[in-house]
């Protein structure tokens, strides 16, 4: 069963904090078994067809240590804004950062060759940072899912181009499953911008 926000928030701040975090982050099943269920991206969104690009190599995204688990974060920005917590038996197939890195080789490849860091072939870097990845409870019952990256563009050696992107989506669910949701739309937000971005920089072959 998953657990909704709507369930656990009532009475005082501090109570609602509380109940909140410690129910969160250990839901358990029906017959007091914690349930383990993964969550990846799902199929990727169409894109839509746009030029060609030269090819680019895109390095493995990189992550802070927090957002470096399969763990499923969200905050109650509404009530703890500082603290930063994981549901129990609700993880991602992977870290948020390996699955961005599919997402966004997986979408580039429909503008042109995408090659990875350990590729010997001359041709422009992308490297991208991710810095936020986590559902976020503006209220009781409403949540949204907050990814931010910082991506940066190389060649010959050289700064191309840098710039942060920042996408939201809002969840359908105060639950994991609606977190999760709200997080791959996010994320293909995101990568639609740095695709764009990039296609929009002087890159030579």
């Amino acid at each position: 069963m998953s657990c909704s926000i709507r369930r656990l928030v009532s009475g005082g701040a501090a109570l609602t904090v509380a109940l909140a975090l410690g129910v969160l982050a250990g839901c358990i099943g029906t017959r007091g078994v914690v349930e383990d269920i993964r969550y990846d991206f799902g199929p990727p969104a169409p894109l839509a067809v746009a030029s060609t690009m030269p090819a680019v190599k895109v390095l493995d995204v990189t992550a802070p240590e927090s957002l470096s688990t399969d763990n499923l974060n969200y905050r109650l920005g509404f009530a703890d804004a500082q603290r930063l917590a994981s549901y129990s038996g609700s993880h991602w197939t992977m870290p948020p950062s390996q699955l961005l890195t599919q997402r966004l080789r997986t979408a580039l490849s429909s503008r042109g060759t995408v090659l990875t860091g350990a590729d010997g072939v001359h041709a422009p870097v992308l490297r991208v940072d991710l810095q936020e990845f986590e559902q976020v409870f503006d209220g009781q019952a409403d949540s949204h899912g907050a990814v931010a990256a910082r991506a940066t563009l190389f060649q010959d050696g050289k700064v191309v181009g840098q710039r942060t992107f920042v996408a939201r989506a809002p969840a359908s669910s105060p639950d994991a499953a609606g977190g999760a949701r709200a997080l791959a739309a996010a994320s293909d937000d995101l990568v639609a911008q740095v695709i764009n971005w990039v296609g929009t920089q002087p890159l030579h072959a």
